[in-house]
């Protein structure tokens, strides 16, 4: 498996909030190796061959033209890019997958189809099936010969997925199971031929099980859901109506059908970060051009302050989103040194390294799939009437994007997991929150240090931080363990939080850029986006402290905040400018 050359640190999953980390120390887009810009060459020119001249066919479902470009895609080894050689795939790094992840995400529907089969699809045989199970399927589903499908959502058990029905009954003679139920929402569904369907066995709520279920066993698609967006891509419910499948095809152990779930969940809530930034930098282009092209009042409407305050805005929450993206798949890719999957404990390991950072993949695509709600919005505004015209690719970008907030399990959802999983790692003694809390509060009951002068970005990272932890502090001390059922509070919480990983990410990869035009850009972009995530950190933080405080105690809090959340703002209209200027001079999204 190729690896990142960059000598990454290894942290606890969730300990930006407690320790410093250095530029050096993360993984970021510059540090591709030559072979991760091969592939995403590669997948480019795949994209602009075979996906943007059928983007009218995708769009109708006609016949065999998304499949057969899935197929073509498959002989280029684009489908099978993680997948072991010895079954048929290329054997890449995780790098590699987000990069053709990100590569392929130009139109939403075709990425639907690549990115359920390539992920949830196939991933949960490559990480939990047998060494026959693999030998079976794996093959064909490296070479899209087979499409792959993943059957969790029923239509009572969404966000709820232990809520799920379908049952599977072991046969009297002990040779299959017999599957009932229906599924709902199932991406690919209509062109499947390999189910991974989870039921529970006997009916039993302590025995969810996952199955490899072929369409040929009886599994029966429904017709195509009628959507917002991504109407190009397949969506059906899925029925089971007495469906036999071979003891041979469970997948993983009985009654641990949840442990695939989540896994599979937390590597897609990854995944959906590149996804959503192929997105933003797709329609970004697409705004450039038209912002040089559109004239109004003798001008291009590119020179105009208002347009470029959207153009920049754009790339910069796009940088953002993809400096925290590859920071976390480098650090799961630190786990993974000197991985192979000849080791029998290869999926552990990989599982173990995702779920190391589940909390980050919740960040991730929680902050993606809102950046991209974001760019596909000024898009179509900058685009004016024309922006709500079907003819404009921008108008079809828009529809598509709103399934982002609810793939992968819902941003509110994700909102919840993400703290409440940092909360769990602590009470278990795994994340030293509670220690770094106590130490926060006696800083705060010292009193502020002297000193004075302009705060840098370095110590306004360190100082959300803080704001992080106090809030943290505050609101166990107001809830205790009821804490978790408070929901507002730790959405509120998961902001401050994600918008210090953000910070932190960003400033960490424009500073390891060192000198130069990119890393100018860079550092002017970290400086706008700072700005912004500071006001979001304090009004989120602000949230928590009145929810959990009031009187006396709510002035000292909110005191103390004021303390934590001062800086000094940038110009940020003359930054704005400056970075839409090189943006319509490349008419494209760099850095």
């Amino acid at each position: 498996m190729a690896t990142t050359t960059t000598a990454i640190a290894r942290p606890k999953g969730g300990a930006f909030l407690l320790e410093q980390c250095a530029p050096e120390e993360i993984f970021t887009p510059e540090d591709f190796t030559d072979e991760h810009r091969a592939i995403a060459k590669t997948t480019e020119e795949f994209f602009a061959k075979e996906v943007a001249p059928n983007l009218e066919a995708i769009q109708h479902h006609e016949p065999g033209v998304a499949t057969g470009i899935l197929k073509k895609s498959g002989e280029l080894g684009l489908t099978g890019v993680i997948i072991p050689e010895k079954f048929g795939g290329m054997e890449m790094d995780l790098t590699s997958m987000m990069i053709v992840a990100e590569r392929i995400s130009g139109d939403g529907s075709y990425s639907g189809w690549h990115g359920a089969h390539t992920g949830i699809g196939t991933m949960p045989l490559v990480l939990f099936g047998t060494e026959e199970q693999k030998q079976k399927y794996l093959p064909r589903l490296a070479k899209a010969e087979m499409i792959a499908a993943y059957c969790l959502t029923e239509p009572q058990a969404g966000s709820d997925a232990m809520a799920i029905k379908t049952r599977a009954d072991l046969s009297p003679d002990g040779t299959h199971y017999v599957l009932n139920g229906q599924k709902m929402w199932i991406t690919n569904g209509g062109a499947a031929d390999l189910y991974t369907v989870f039921a529970k066995v006997g009916g039993e709520d302590k025995k969810i099980t996952a199955f490899l279920v072929e369409r040929a066993f009886g599994a029966q698609p429904g017709n195509e859901e009628k959507k917002m967006g991504i109407k190009g891509s397949s969506t059906t419910a899925v029925y089971l109506d007495n469906v036999k499948v071979p003891v041979e095809n469970v997948l993983g152990e009985i009654g641990r059908g949840h442990i695939i779930a989540f896994n599979i969940l937390n590597l897609g809530r990854l995944k959906l970060g590149p996804f959503a930034i192929g997105g933003c930098t797709h329609v970004l282009a697409i705004s450039l051009k038209y912002a040089k092209e559109r004239r109004a009042f003798g001008h291009q409407i590119g020179d105009f302050g208002m347009i470029q305050h959207k153009l920049a805005e754009m790339a910069v929450r796009t940088y953002v989103a993809e400096s925290m993206s590859y920071r976390v798949v480098g650090m799961i890719q630190s786990m993974l040194e000197d991985f192979s999957w000849d080791r029998p404990d290869a999926a552990q390991t990989m599982m173990k390294a995702v779920e190391e950072y589940a909390a980050e993949c919740s960040y991730i695509k929680i902050f993606a799939s809102e950046v991209l709600d974001y760019v596909v919005d000024e898009g179509v505004q900058i685009h004016g009437g024309y922006g709500y015209h079907q003819d404009y690719a921008v108008e079809r970008a828009y529809r598509d994007s709103r399934i982002n907030r609810i793939f992968e399990g819902t941003n509110e959802i994700n909102r919840l997991l993400a703290t409440g999983m940092l909360l769990k790692r602590a009470m278990k003694g795994e994340l030293p929150l509670v220690e770094a809390v106590k130490k926060l509060q006696a800083e705060v009951l010292a009193g502020p240090t002297l000193g004075g002068g302009a705060i840098d970005q370095t110590k306004l990272v360190a100082n959300a931080k803080k704001v992080a932890l106090f809030a943290i502090g505050i609101a166990y001390q107001k809830y205790m363990a009821a804490l978790e059922q408070q929901q507002e509070v730790i959405a509120a919480i998961t902001d401050v939080a994600m918008n210090v990983f953000a910070m932190e990410s960003a400033l960490l990869r424009t500073q390891k850029m060192g000198v130069g035009k990119s890393a100018e850009n860079a550092m002017d972009m970290t400086k706008v986006f700072f700005g912004e995530a500071m006001e979001t950190i304090e009004s989120s933080a602000r949230t928590v402290l009145a929810a959990c405080s009031e009187g006396d105690a709510l002035r000292m809090n909110l005191a103390v905040l004021k303390r934590f959340t001062k800086y000094e703002p940038v110009n940020a209209i003359a930054l704005r400018r400056k970075i839409a200027t090189r943006l319509l001079d490349a008419g494209r999204y760099i850095v």
